[in-house]
């Protein structure tokens, strides 16, 4: 076993969730091999040609991630993990945290072509396609934004890729509307943290109406400019926001889940010309993060 590579108990947390063989001519062969050379690929950053021998082909490699991102292999996996990580009471729900980050993109991942991608083996399109690819240009050059909610193991429950120049508030919403974490005995899905955190670029009134109507236990501090607003518009400007300094003081937990997935270097500056690779590449990280003890 190489460094990085999964160890045994991450692979037997790992293995009932693959595809498995169907039918003639065992499609899907040395699933471990493969996936630990995607690991080493998201670990280190080096171009899928450079891949070690030891993984095997390197097209093999690159063409099964790249599969598995289209056809919402790599996502259905994750929800799994979270799932048995949910049923053995790993999951921090009392306080679920938002955050972005700004990942840089390599010069390699500008320039895909303006046709439309195919998911391979099936008609239509990826189901994380963007048209825009998610790149955005800024003074510092081509960017990528990941909207993050990570739960208070410090471990990603949903994101969101968006170009780098994209808001916050606006994703707030999206972003909660991807915590699916299926329940092993059945019955609706875990979509509700019992108490949300956020910095004040998540203050809007339609964010705050939006938790309000799903009941969900909020901390998000209110912004300089929407305090003297509602002060000025005095009985009509509602109540107060609540603050609470102890409970914020928590929504580091979701800042130290970004500085464990960008320990991904593949995740910290993208070299993925497509966004659903990249977002793909995103996923396979979240899942390391859930499969470490």
């Amino acid at each position: 076993m190489g460094r990085g590579d999964l160890t045994d108990q991450e692979w037997a947390r790992l293995e009932s969730h693959l595809p498995k063989n169907v039918g003639r001519g065992g499609r899907w062969k040395s699933h471990r091999r493969v996936i630990n050379g995607i690991l080493f690929r998201q670990r280190t950053g080096v171009p899928w040609r450079d891949l070690p021998a030891r993984f095997g082909k390197w097209k093999t490699v690159h063409d099964r991630h790249r599969r598995w991102s289209a056809d919402g292999t790599w996502e259905r996996i994750l929800r799994a993990v979270q799932a048995d990580a949910d049923a053995e009471g790993r999951i921090d729900w009392s306080m679920v945290s938002v955050d972005s980050t700004c990942c840089r993109a390599h010069q390699h991942a500008a320039g895909a072509r303006t046709a439309e991608p195919r998911t391979p083996g099936r008609r239509g399109q990826p189901g994380q396609h963007r048209s825009d690819e998610a790149l955005g240009r800024s003074r510092g050059g081509l960017t990528c934004k990941i909207h993050l909610a990570g739960e208070g193991g410090r471990r990603p429950l949903a994101f969101v890729i968006t170009p780098g120049q994209w808001g916050d508030a606006p994703q707030l919403i999206p972003v909660l509307e991807r915590i699916r974490v299926p329940r092993p005995a059945g019955g609706h899905l875990r979509t509700r943290p019992d108490h949300l955190g956020g910095d004040k670029a998540y203050s809007s009134r339609r964010n705050r109406g939006y938790l309000r109507r799903r009941q969900i236990k909020h901390t998000i501090p209110e912004r300089r400019d929407q305090r003297a607003n509602r002060r000025r518009r005095g009985s009509a400007g509602g109540r107060p926001t609540g603050f609470d300094k102890t409970i914020y003081k928590r929504r580091n937990e979701v800042e130290r889940t970004i500085n464990a997935l960008k320990g991904f270097r593949a995740v910290a500056t993208r070299f993925d010309k497509r966004a659903y690779v990249f977002y793909g590449t995103v996923t396979v990280a979240a899942i390391r993060l859930w499969l470490r003890s």
